[in-house]
């Protein structure tokens, strides 16, 4: 009978743990109905033209596109109004769901461009040490760059851990779903229209600063 109770009580302790292991999983990727998308922007803000990306700060490609995106967006601040929204591609990134959710902790106290250019710029999959290859204390990474971008690191850490900065994540993604493009990254639109990578390319296939702005110069024209 001892025995009998002892086993109970290890096989309900197995199913709480194993049950709070399935919720903390599935709380990233819960959607939601009543969180509204991110809206983080920059450039000419009543501009005609809109260039969005939907990003993965675990995506090669996106560090990649990144940085030309960078120099277009300088380019063009005076001109165009450009925004990043969250697509982190959980399956194949396992870190991309915890770094959209620095990005976003640090948008609270408007840093989000700072972590967003740092999550990139530390961004290297192929070292057994960093953000990507950690497989448990990825927060400690976190704190750091909040450190190094200036934030408040108790406010960063409460905002991190949020269901409210976890529901903008999701409600990024609803909204690429509405567009009904396969998911991957980086996807970019212009005025709401996608912009096929190809596009965006140069001979080398490459992301070509050249091609982002023949892209944007066409609907600049459009609009004009």
């Amino acid at each position: 009978v001892y025995m009998d109770k002892r086993f109970l009580m290890i096989l309900a302790a197995i199913v709480v743990v194993f049950g709070g292991l399935i919720a903390l999983n599935k709380s990233n990727q819960a959607s939601t109905t009543d969180s509204k998308p991110t809206n983080h922007v920059a450039g000419k803000l009543d501009s005609k033209v809109t260039f969005v990306e939907y990003g993965d700060f675990q995506c090669n490609a996106c560090k990649s596109y990144s940085e030309v995106f960078g120099e277009v967006k300088k380019k063009y601040e005076g001109t165009v109004k450009f925004q990043f929204r969250h697509m982190p591609l959980s399956q194949i990134h396992p870190n991309a769901f915890a770094a959209a959710r620095a990005a976003e902790a640090a948008g609270k106290q408007n840093k989000f461009w700072e972590m967003h250019d740092l999550l990139y710029s530390q961004q290297d999959p192929t070292a057994q040490s960093g953000w990507v290859a950690s497989q448990s204390v990825l927060t400690d990474y976190f704190v750091n760059f909040a450190k190094q971008v200036g934030l408040d690191v108790e406010k960063f850490k409460k905002d991190y851990a949020s269901s409210e900065v976890n529901n903008s994540i999701n409600a990024d993604i609803k909204e690429f779903e509405k567009t009904g493009q396969q998911k991957a990254t980086p996807a970019f639109f212009i005025n709401g229209k996608s912009v096929s990578l190809d596009k965006l390319i140069d001979k080398n296939n490459n992301a070509s600063a050249d091609a982002f702005s023949k892209v944007i110069d066409d609907e600049l024209a459009k609009v004009n």
